[in-house]
Parts: structure tokens; sequence; C-alpha cells
């Protein structure tokens, strides 16, 4: 099937129970065994079906089954936000004594838990060039569990050499992690890269109202086997102490996103709610259509500004004057690059000058809404890195990054013009 039609059918059968047309949230905290011989069948897994909330949910299994689909993948987890579902990532295959590899243009709370809280806990976080990889195969060892980049990243929108990346992680048999949030499962697909897990903050684009707060990991097909013959992640296939001795290789699931359920979601309980989930697959439903119209008006306004005598320099890799102009080509549908902009005026007066002058864009530290949004994000999404971190990572007190919605571009491009003005 295509995507438009994954996105409105995948996970559910409107055949079944009342026939609703909706899929039904189903909210509850648990759930009624048949009898005490179908409750321990299913915590020892001989039977499936659903537990307990925090582990598993109808309304969550249609919008994890939809997204495994969309994604190219085998099977999804979801999670109660986009930083749980990084955590999860990180946690699920390193522990101290660990390193994982990171690119150098990141969002700025991926890279606050990757450097700083996740260090607490014994692991690395060592920084790779994402403009041309030059020095990642010099910062892998036999320690290294992971390498996580951003497909668009936020708020530089730059195009990593994806391929690179996945040529390294292969040969040195570490997982490449990418978060595809700004890009959406609309425009591009890791894993038909070569990326082994996928990362999604759905509060984003698959929301697309802001109204609800999730995130989701979907691995490939094939990690059962990978897991299973490699030495650095030997935990999925020697027994789990504290799952009576399992071996989660010998099951016939995906490893990935099942060591997650029965591990960390039923220790760290960073779970989504039934609620969430239902608002997330009416999202979902018109993901395709809406990113088309975001990443259209964003091309516009990104001509706008490339125009505007004020404006330093507009960072959208749609443009052709873009350094990554061509890694859009190659990479993303229809060479488009999703509504998220940034771009530089003179100096950090002015740049607060304009936020504080536009009308039509609220001043909203979200991304992917459908209405428009403007931040500053050396003073909010990125405040946590000093001066030294902001220059390394692109971003400079003169920085402003516009979400761009659906409303019309001609009345986008007249706010802003206006701002200029005053």
């Amino acid at each position: 099937m295509e995507k438009e039609t994954i996105a409105l059918h995948a996970g559910y059968d409107n055949k079944a129970g009342f026939g609703t047309m909706s899929v039904p949230i189903t909210q509850t905290t648990a759930y009624a065994f048949r009898d005490s011989e179908h409750a321990a069948n299913l915590f020892a897994l001989k039977e499936l079906g659903p537990i307990y909330t925090r582990l598993t949910n109808p309304t969550t299994d249609v919008l994890e089954a939809r997204y495994a689909q969309l994604e190219g993948g085998v099977a999804a987890i979801c999670t109660a936000s986009g930083q749980a579902a990084l955590f999860y990532a990180i946690a699920n295959v390193a522990e101290a004594g660990d390193n994982i590899v990171i690119s150098d243009k990141l969002y700025g709370g991926s890279v606050t838990l990757l450097t700083h809280t996740i260090k607490r806990f014994g692991i690395e976080a060592r920084v790779f060039k994402s403009s041309d990889c030059s020095n990642l195969e010099s910062l892998i060892d036999d320690k290294t569990k992971a390498i996580f980049f951003e497909s668009l990243s936020n708020p530089q929108i730059a195009i990593v050499d994806v391929e690179k990346v996945v040529s390294i992680a292969k040969k040195y048999g570490v997982l490449s992690i990418c978060d595809n949030t700004v890009a959406t499962a609309s425009l591009f697909n890791p894993i038909s890269w070569g990326v082994d897990i996928v990362m999604h903050s759905t509060s984003k684009y698959t929301n697309g109202q802001g109204t609800a707060i999730g995130g989701i990991l979907i691995e490939r097909e094939g990690l059962n086997e990978f897991f299973k013959t490699s030495p650095r992640y030997t935990h999925f296939s020697t027994p789990d102490e504290s799952y009576h001795g399992l071996v989660y290789t010998d099951i016939p699931l995906p490893n990935f996103c099942l060591r997650i359920r029965l591990s960390l979601l039923r220790d760290i309980g960073a779970s989504q709610s039934p609620f969430n989930s239902w608002l997330l697959i009416q999202g979902l439903e018109t993901l395709e259509l809406r990113v088309q119209k975001h990443s259209d008006n964003a091309l516009e306004v990104a001509k706008f500004l490339e125009s505007n005598d004020k404006v330093v320099f507009v960072n959208y890799p749609a443009l052709k004057s873009h350094g990554d102009y061509d890694k859009a080509q190659k990479y993303f549908k229809d060479g488009k690059a999703s509504g998220l902009l940034s771009f530089d005026v003179g100096s950090y007066e002015e740049a607060k000058k304009i936020i504080d002058s536009v009308e039509l864009f609220s001043v909203v530290v979200n991304i992917g809404d459908s209405k428009s949004l403007i931040t500053h994000p050396a003073s909010t999404t990125h405040s946590q890195m000093n001066p030294e971190e902001l220059i390394a990572a692109g971003i400079n007190p003169a920085t402003i990054r516009l979400s761009i919605g659906l409303e019309n571009p001609k009345d986008l491009i007249a706010d802003l013009e206006k701002a200029f003005r005053l």
C-alpha cells in the first residue's frame, strides 16, 4: 500500500468489534484475564495480549502498527514523549562504561539529554561532524553502542550524509539511530537507506495540532539476527535475570522493541496514554497532505527571506543556494524539506524585534503545528548550551527559527515584511 492508504487503514479492522470507523479509545489501566492460567501465560509470553496499559494498549497498538508500516519497519513502540523515546533508544543498548556518537547538529533537548543527563549514567557522548562525517570513524571503539543523528536537524535544517553514516555504522557493527521528526515519514524513510532505528517526536508533525505529547521508535527487519551474533549487544542474546532468564533473541518478535517493552516500559514507565494515541492517529491520517503543504509554504517563505536585505542567510535545503540542496534532492521525496527553517539577521536586537513584531506567527517552542510559529533558539530550545556549544551547533543570538504552518504563504510573508519594516 502507498503511504496515504497506510495512514488511514493499517493496523485496524473496522469489521471487528462494533465496526467503528474511528479507532476506539481503549481508556483503561488494566485488563481482565479469562482465568489465572490466561494471566500466567500472558506474563510468560506463551500468549500475546494486553496486560497493563503501561506495557500495551489496543489503541496504541494501532498507532504502532501504522507507524511501522509508514517507515518500512517491522515493529514500533510508543513512548510518553520524543525525549522518552530517545532515552529508551540509548538505554536499550548502552550501559555504564559505554559511549555513543552523536551529530554536532541536534535539537537542544537531545544534546542536553545525551551529553549531560546520560553522562550521569556513565554513558559518554562523542560528537561527530555532520557536514562530512570526517571524524566519525575515529570516535568509534569497542564500547560504542549507537550513532545518532537527525535527518533534518533542528534548527539548523542541515542534512547529514546518511549513506556515509550507515556505511560506517555497518562497518563497525554499531546501531544507527535517526531522528526523523522534522522530515517525517512522508518525505523520508531512513530504514530504506539502511538505518537500524527510527525515532519521532510524534508531538510535532504527526499530531499537527499541538494537542498531544508522544514519541515512537521503529526498528528495521533483521535486527534479531544482528543481535544474536553481535559482540556489542550481548544482553540481547544472554539471559535477562529480571525476566526469569529470558533470552530475547530466542523470541521470534522484533527484539529491539520487545526489550524496551518488557524492560524499560515495565521499569521506567514513560508510556503513552491511550487518549494521546487516539489523537495522534487522527493526525497521522492527514500527515501526507499536511507535510506537502508545510513544505510548499516553507519554500515560499524561504525565498522571500533569501531576497530580503536584512537577512544574512537562510537555512532551508530546498533552496537551490543551500549547501545541502543536492542531499535534499537525493534523500527527500520530490526534494521537499518539510516546514522548518531558520535564518540569521544582523543582531540579537534585530532578531528580538522581529519576533516581537509579528502577528500571525505565535512565539512558541513547538514545531509541526498547523499554525505558524516563531522562536529564538539560543534563548529557548537551545538555552542549556554554552556559547561555544551554540557556535559549534550552528546557532547564534541572531538566529530565528520558523515552523511554517498551513496558512496562505502570502499572509505569512506579509506578516514578516511588516515586522522587518518596524
